[in-house]
């Protein structure tokens, strides 16, 4: 039978290791990875000389916010800019307005998000009534794992929050005990909110144009103290727990500490990897996100983490805001809105440490594509094999990428200081989903709508 679709003539990101080969694509799926000089009839051929071919990237910590926010950035603006990136699957967090919490909205976002999504995506869910029944029924409807905060919701944003903020131990253990039993992940907001009401009230003194003050508020003890909580009540659940955004060297010691006793795992982000308060200071509140960007031995420290493998998952925690709405708190680091666009340099960022030396290629692989496919229950999305979908990404690791905010695909453009000029070593140049080009290196490719609702196997 002929093939869809031969890309020949690069280097496979495999995950025995990489080498020369080619990749047969028929339906949407690769169906062989044949040798070097192996030939197959296709309807179309791509050379990838000079080029190595990994699987497209899962973010799985994405905030679009659709529908409720049209004017920071729509679910065809930002997957687009998922694409650009090399991120071929979103895993789009609940807080929108209503808050994603029921098995209705499950499917109101679902059905939303299908009309223009060009990449796929999973849905998360809020755990808002905490019983057996309404967690088993948020699993039937397909969503991608469970969302909590431990701290309360922020003032003014109940609505977006309901069912997330469980700051009480009590209830972060129920919660970890119903997700366990339904087989559904729980991924947690970590910030210990007795130690983060302190520290805010103390920082009111300080002044509020300094991005010292937002590290002041909210210190990595908070964080390190909210994830030794979590990660002692999981022995007792023994959940599939995942702690969001670590940003810090004290939290790793605390994930070190506990590796073993629970089956949990961590991710953090590219700006916790390329960025420290200095850079934070230059860019103003547009530089401002929750947890905050420290210093640079954390930096370090985390960069060493995804080495050694105690950090598993590098996401974007991507988070637009319209550019008035960071504008209307500049100069004041403790009321402006939290958030920074991430998707277009997730990739890059992990491009950038592999022509560095911090890690390699295979494990920049992992990190954003092959352990979110095992942790999440995604087989269909499991890397360069057979029977997995033709979900790829081409990377030239020869070329530069430039962030430029003209180019970005994102709607929160302008929101992107902390990238405005940064230079990576490597390029996304193409961005196949189901073995079809979605982005060809400058633009996107093909009409919206053909991002799928992805579910996991949780049987």
């Amino acid at each position: 039978m002929t093939a869809d679709l031969v890309i020949f003539g690069g280097i496979l990101a495999l995950p025995g290791g990489q080498r020369p080969g080619t990749l047969v694509i028929r339906d949407g799926r690769i169906v062989g990875v044949l040798a070097p000089g192996e030939q197959v009839e296709a309807e179309e051929t791509l050379d990838a000389k000079g080029l190595h071919i990994l699987p497209g990237a899962i973010d799985i910590h994405c905030h679009i916010r659709s529908p409720a926010y049209p004017h920071r950035g729509t679910v065809e603006s930002e997957t687009s800019a998922a694409l650009a990136g090399g991120i071929t699957t979103v895993f789009e967090m609940p807080i929108t307005n209503p808050c994603c919490n029921s098995v209705e909205r499950v499917r109101l976002r679902r059905d939303h998000f299908e009309q223009t999504a060009r990449a796929d995506f999973a849905l998360y869910a809020a755990p808002a009534t905490l019983t057996q029944t309404s967690i088993e029924a948020l699993a039937e409807a397909g969503v991608i794992a469970l969302k909590i905060f431990t701290t309360p919701a922020p003032p003014g944003r109940g609505a977006e929050f309901e069912g997330l903020s469980w700051p009480d131990a009590a209830d972060q253990l129920q919660v970890l005990r119903l997700a366990a039993q339904a087989n559904l992940p729980v991924v947690v907001h970590a910030e210990h909110q007795n130690i983060l009401a302190r520290a805010a009230a103390a920082a009111r003194v300080l002044d509020p144009s300094d991005a010292a003050t937002h590290n002041a508020a909210r210190p990595a003890l908070a964080e390190a103290l909210a994830v030794a909580q979590l990660l002692t009540l999981n022995i007792e659940a023994q959940a599939k727990l995942h702690i969001a955004h670590v940003t810090s060297a004290s939290v790793l010691d605390i994930l070190r500490l506990f590796a073993d006793t629970s089956d949990f795992s961590a991710e953090t982000c590219p700006h916790y990897l390329m960025h420290d308060e200095d850079d934070v200071a230059k860019a103003g509140v547009w530089g401002k996100i929750n947890p905050p960007i420290r210093y640079a031995s954390d930096s370090a420290a985390l960069w060493q983490a995804l080495a050694d493998g105690t950090i598993d998952h590098v996401t974007t925690d991507h988070a637009a805001f319209a550019p008035v709405e960071k504008a209307a708190a500049e100069g004041d680091f403790l009321s402006a809105p939290p958030g920074h666009p991430g998707l277009e340099v997730l990739l890059p960022t992990l491009l950038e440490g592999v022509a560095a030396g911090r890690i390699s290629l295979g494990r920049a692989a992992d990190l954003v594509s092959t352990k979110a496919a095992q942790r999440f229950c995604l087989p269909q999305k499991s890397g360069l094999m057979p029977g997995a979908a033709a979900d790829i990404v081409m990377v030239n690791l020869g070329a530069e990428t430039v962030i430029d905010q003209a180019s970005l695909q994102t709607a929160a453009r302008a929101n992107a200081r902390l990238s405005h000029g940064k230079r990576y070593r490597g390029r996304v140049v193409r961005t196949l989903l189901a073995g079809i080009t979605a982005w060809d290196g400058s633009a996107i490719v093909g009409a919206y709508g053909n991002g799928r609702f992805v579910t996991p196997s949780l049987a």
